[in-house]
């Protein structure tokens, strides 16, 4: 047999399921478990619990991160862009990137992502994420103790950050389009 017929063969087999079975659960949806839905406009509480959570997330110096992560065509340009970064204040930009944020973000997870950068141990993830110097492989996360580990284990805190993870990248492309609208003014 040539090593074409070979190939081909090989890639129809592994594209078939071999028994109904199987073909019955790859047609079958996959359960996701109950996140956060997207709204077009979400309501005043969940707008004040998204901005809250911004607050203990410090999202002024995530803007700083984007910020020094664009382009720009000069050292001047850049200089600029964070001088006019400084000049808002950080509860503009809490309020202002509440709004598209809590499209994806709902109340609970809000809640409890601001309760959890609140503790000691969230406050030091934060240290370490906004002051780490830029490296090829991330630094380890900081060593929770005994009372930590138990609360980085509740329920609602893992599904909060896992939640907070499928929307990190709505947030850095709102803090993105919040950060274009700052350069503009």
């Amino acid at each position: 047999m040539k090593p074409l017929h070979v190939l081909t063969l090989a890639a129809l087999l592994a594209c078939a399921p071999l028994t109904h079975a199987a073909a019955a659960a790859a047609a079958a949806p996959a359960v996701v478990p109950a996140a956060s839905t997207t709204v077009a406009a979400p309501d005043a509480a969940r707008v004040k619990a998204v901005q809250a959570m911004l607050a203990a997330m410090q999202t002024e110096k995530m803007m700083r991160s984007v910020a020094g992560a664009s382009r720009y065509a000069n050292e001047e340009q850049r200089a600029s862009v964070f001088a006019k970064l400084d000049k808002v204040a950080p509860q503009e930009i809490y309020q202002r990137l509440a709004m598209p944020v809590a499209r994806v973000i709902g109340v609970e997870t809000a809640n409890e992502l601001a309760a959890f950068y609140g503790s000691d141990y969230g406050k030091r993830v934060l240290q370490q994420t906004y002051n780490s110097r830029a490296s090829m492989f991330p630094p380890e996360p900081p060593v929770p103790n005994a009372a930590e580990k138990k609360m980085l284990k509740r329920p609602e805190l893992v599904q909060a950050r896992k939640e907070l993870a499928a929307a990190d990248a709505t947030i850095r492309h709102e803090a993105f389009m919040l950060l274009q609208a700052i350069i503009k003014k």
